[in-house]
């Protein structure tokens, strides 16, 4: 079972396992807050606060790091060209309604957002994306993305590398992507239609 990292918070311990995504639920410490960044427990790994338990998922492995960096090599290519937007990545954190999840990389407005405020961002983006691992196998990404359309993002990327594919998904319906094809273009987002290729660049030198 995966553990928080020791020290400061020996006070979190683990709950349960969450069987959709293979999450740890651990006890949120005293004075949590899942809307002030500053409350959440320092661990190696990924939190999320969802319908109100604290999930725990560990690091990413070499598949899925490798990839998400390909995905945002490709969104920061495209959002220095187009300044009206902001990338984000990191596990990109975000407080929507009351559950408090994080993106692999995610696209916002720019015009939708306020001055940086070190804490998480309140409104959604435009895109979500998502790299599917061991933790969280397509299934789980999929009730993630309906998540994500339910709080007002309008179209979510689904990286799978082990097929080299990606899923886009917005409210109009569900379309597959692989080798040789270009995600399609989305109105909110201009000039934005990568080849699917480019988001598998570096997994697919070792084929």
């Amino acid at each position: 079972m995966a553990r928080p990292a020791p020290g400061e918070l020996e006070d979190v311990r683990p709950s349960r396992c969450h069987a959709a995504c293979a999450a740890v639920e651990l006890d949120p410490p005293l004075g949590f807050d899942p809307a002030r960044l500053e409350t959440w427990p320092q661990v190696e790994g990924r939190l999320e606060w969802v319908e109100g338990r604290l999930l725990y998922m560990p690091g990413c492995g070499d598949l899925q790091q490798d990839t998400v960096t390909d995905v945002v090599a490709t969104l920061a290519i495209w959002g220095r060209a187009h300044p009206e937007f902001v990338v984000g990545t990191n596990e990109a954190g975000m407080r929507l309604g009351k559950d408090t999840r994080a993106a692999d990389a995610a696209v916002w407005r720019r015009a939708d957002l306020g001055p940086y405020t070190k804490g998480f961002r309140t409104v959604p983006p435009v895109l979500a994306v998502e790299v599917t691992s061991r933790e969280e196998p397509p299934l789980a990404l999929r009730e993630k993305a309906r998540w994500y359309l339910d709080a007002g993002v309008s179209v979510v990327w689904i990286v799978v590398p082990e097929q080299r594919e990606v899923l886009v998904i917005t409210r109009e319906g569900d379309s597959r992507h692989g080798r040789g094809d270009r995600l399609p273009p989305h109105s909110q987002l201009p000039d934005l239609a990568p080849a699917v290729d480019d988001l598998f660049f570096q997994i697919s030198r070792a084929d």
